[in-house]
């Protein structure tokens, strides 16, 4: 059997404390677009097909009901990492425009491959990175 079609990965789920909380850090660093949401999920618009979810920390340990079905228990911790792109020309940009905000740059790193990622944390020391292209094969 041949192996279907696949978009991409469309959701990134981050499991946080005080959902709006985190969901001011994401809009105020990135800008990014709250779509609706209560005190359990907050769906923000990173761009084109991507979303990211910021869930409260145990607050899906049942089924919740949607339409004819249901989305299974989840829930995550401990310090997760995951990485947003930026284009190798505002690498700089963003490490001026953090530290503007007073978010402290935890680490940096320059890859032997190509492409440098700096690394921080969010209110609930989630570990953010911001990588530019050339870390890996296909970006």
């Amino acid at each position: 059997m041949n192996r279907p079609a696949l978009e991409g990965l469309v959701e990134t789920a981050l499991y946080v404390t005080d959902v709006r909380r985190s969901r001011d850090f994401y809009t105020r660093i990135f800008g990014f677009e709250a779509m609706g949401g209560n005190e359990r999920i907050q769906p923000l618009n990173v761009g084109p097909g991507q979303v990211l979810l910021l869930f409260k920390q145990g607050g899906t340990p049942d089924p919740v009901p949607v339409g004819d079905g249901f989305i299974p228990p989840h829930d995550g911790g401990g310090e997760q990492h995951f990485a947003f792109g930026v284009p190798a020309a505002s690498y700089e940009d963003w490490k001026s425009f953090l530290k503007s905000l007073d978010i402290d740059i935890e680490s940096e790193v320059s890859w032997p491959q190509g492409g440098k990622s700096l690394y921080f944390r969010d209110p609930d020391r989630l570990l953010v990175e911001l990588i530019t292209p050339g870390v890996w094969q296909n970006y």
